[in-house]
């Protein structure tokens, strides 16, 4: 977004494109929004989209494609092998990260899927900057253990420090010299941290992380589903960056890594994703695993006219007035909760922005899972859909114990150029609402409990009669307002 000044000194975010195809939007009284949430067992991934007003439950495949994507769409080549569909799609990314093979996917899990299954052995290690629910997943189901090695202010709610997704590089030397550079498989560099409030990491941290790995022979594994967003603040934040181009950026952090892997439903808006190579024998590894889970190695389970539009999207991520929308309305979001003293993560980072429900919510324990209880009384109070990411979104150890989340985290998220600035505002406004009333919220439990990513569909119920109260307090302070 170009930098303007307005005349009466307000600092908002200026959109630099304009809306031409519109989605029309529902907004339930609040008695119908009570009884949406109960049929959807007080989790937000079982709510019917018909039921919702504004979805910030995720940036996965939710973003706004440009008229060039769409346009692009209608030249897709649907030729079952040979698709010159393929070969612009693997063009662009030998472009962008300079590696030269790439094996597609439908989507992100699946590309995790790949390398878990092909790298992952029993007893070994995959250390992380910090852990995404189905990265985990996929390293676990192989008998790996995901060690989380983030530093110290990645975990600190509220920081001065404008990168808290960097490696904890002193702990990763300490992992290699007490178990052996054989005991990792890999390690796993996602660029931003999901789970800890979109928060970026700095190149210089890539750097010095992957050079280690690189003298000790351990293979490096770049998540790069929210590159976008930490391209933006490479550029922004870090001093290093700011004489680069967004182009020279995404080179300098791709040739660190020996393997990329993305989720387009995030980077190059679509739905899709890959995994990108650096070596021909780790390609082969992993190619027949393709058509055998995914689709043919020249789609991947992917729709030809998504790879049409993915292709012209990462082209698209090159250019910062495209990627810029999403970090400055999730700063806007994050400074007028913040002025309104409504605890979230600071700084802003990317993907949403994130309120901490232990401070919001102090008298709900954890094991009532706070994160759930907000996310369940904001969609009641506004039709808002946001994310649990906490305790509910972790899964129970193998003899049946709860480890406790980091953080406990209501993930509002911002799909790149779908919201007004209007309605991040109403948003904002409910939250303001809900947290003068936070003493009548209480928390939640199971009923039906998954034992895999049972935050996906699982089903909970109120401890007590807290939404019938909060309800009230909704008619009694804003009448007959929706």
């Amino acid at each position: 977004m170009a930098k303007v000044t307005f005349f009466s000194g307000q600092q908002l975010p200026l959109e630099m494109h304009k809306v031409r195809i519109i989605q029309k939007l529902n907004l339930l009284p609040i008695e119908d929004r009570r009884k949406a949430m109960a049929g959807a067992g007080y989790n937000t991934f079982l709510l019917q989209n018909t039921d919702v007003f504004l979805d910030m439950l995720t940036d996965s495949g939710v973003n706004a494609m440009s008229d060039q994507q769409q346009a692009a769409m209608l030249i897709a080549d649907d030729a079952y092998a040979g698709s010159a569909t393929y070969t612009r799609l693997y063009d662009k990314l030998v472009e962008l990260f300079g590696m030269d093979y790439f094996l597609p996917a439908h989507q992100g899990r699946a590309a995790e899927h790949i390398l878990s299954k092909t790298l992952v052995k029993p007893g070994t290690y995959v250390p992380m900057n910090y852990h995404f629910t189905t990265s985990k997943a996929h390293v676990t189901e192989m008998g790996g253990e995901v060690l989380e090695l983030i530093t110290k202010a990645g975990l600190e709610v509220t920081s001065d420090e404008l990168f808290k997704g960097n490696f904890d590089i002193p702990a990763l030397q300490a992992l290699i010299d007490e178990r052996g550079a054989e005991s990792i498989s890999y390690v796993r560099i996602e660029s931003g941290t999901n789970l800890i409030g979109g928060q970026p990491l700095s190149l210089a941290n890539i750097r010095e992380t992957t050079a280690l790995c690189r003298a000790h022979g351990i293979l490096t594994v770049l998540d790069a589903s929210l590159l976008a967003d930490n391209l933006y603040f490479n550029k922004t934040r870090e001093p290093q960056c700011q004489d680069m181009t967004i182009p020279e950026i995404t080179r300098a952090t791709a040739d660190c890594f020996d393997i990329i892997y993305f989720s387009a439903r995030k980077l190059g808006f679509g739905r899709g994703g890959g995994i990108c190579i650096r070596d021909e024998a780790v390609y082969k590894q992993m190619r027949a695993l393709v058509p055998m889970y995914e689709g043919f190695l020249t789609y991947g389970g992917m729709s030809v006219r998504e790879m049409e539009a993915i292709t012209v999207g990462l082209g698209e991520t090159m250019d910062e007035d495209m990627i810029n929308q999403g970090p400055l309305f999730i700063e806007h979001m994050v400074n007028e909760l913040d002025a309104r003293g409504i605890p979230v993560i600071t700084p802003a980072g990317g993907l949403g922005a994130h309120v901490d429900a232990m401070r919001f919510l102090p008298h709900v324990p954890q094991q009532e899972y706070p994160a759930g209880a907000l996310a369940a009384a904001l969609y009641i109070a506004s039709g808002v859909r946001g994310m649990e990411r906490g305790t509910l979104s972790e899964q129970r150890d193998p003899d049946g114990t709860e480890p406790m989340a980091n953080m406990e985290l209501v993930r509002l998220a911002l799909p790149r150029r779908v919201f007004t600035l209007s309605q991040v505002n109403y948003a904002i406004d409910r939250i303001d609402w809900l947290y003068q009333n936070r003493e009548l919220i209480g928390g939640l439990k199971f009923i039906e409990e998954p034992e895999i990513l049972r935050f996906f569909y699982g089903r909970l119920e109120p401890i007590g009669d807290w939404v019938e109260t909060l309800t009230e307090a909704f008619r009694r302070d804003l009448g007959d307002s929706l």
